[in-house]
């Protein structure tokens, strides 16, 4: 029997974009073979509640719209933090003072890095 496989990323960057998530990165990390994960996908809030808030969206947004959940999540304690574990693809969500400090594109910079545009 043959599986079909969804890409999950235009739905993780419309549930991102439903929020107001800025700044969207995608780091391709497929051709890295110690990479953690096949692809991450990288946003900004602008608060702890906003970044909750973005995180809820993609959550809700997978799953209404082509019934996938995540397989894990972490970081609602604080906020400033939040990745969403769906597999291949990490889906992580930053204040921006958070995601300035732990620079993930930096870390990956042999990977593959595509920049969304904001909608505004």
């Amino acid at each position: 029997m043959t599986e079909t496989v969804t890409d999950i990323l235009p739905s993780i960057i419309e549930g991102i974009r439903d929020r107001k998530g800025r700044k969207i990165t995608t780091v391709d990390m497929s051709d890295i073979d110690t990479a953690a994960a096949r692809r991450f996908v990288i946003c900004e809030g602008t608060s702890t509640q906003h970044v909750a808030a973005v995180a809820d969206s993609i959550r809700e947004y997978l799953l209404e719209h082509i019934g996938v959940k995540p397989y894990n999540y972490d970081g609602y304690g604080n906020s400033t933090w939040i990745v969403i574990d769906y597999g291949d693809t990490l889906v992580h969500v930053f204040k921006r003072e958070t995601r300035d400090l732990y620079a993930l594109e930096e870390l990956w910079s042999d990977a593959v890095i595509t920049d969304y545009p904001d909608e505004d």
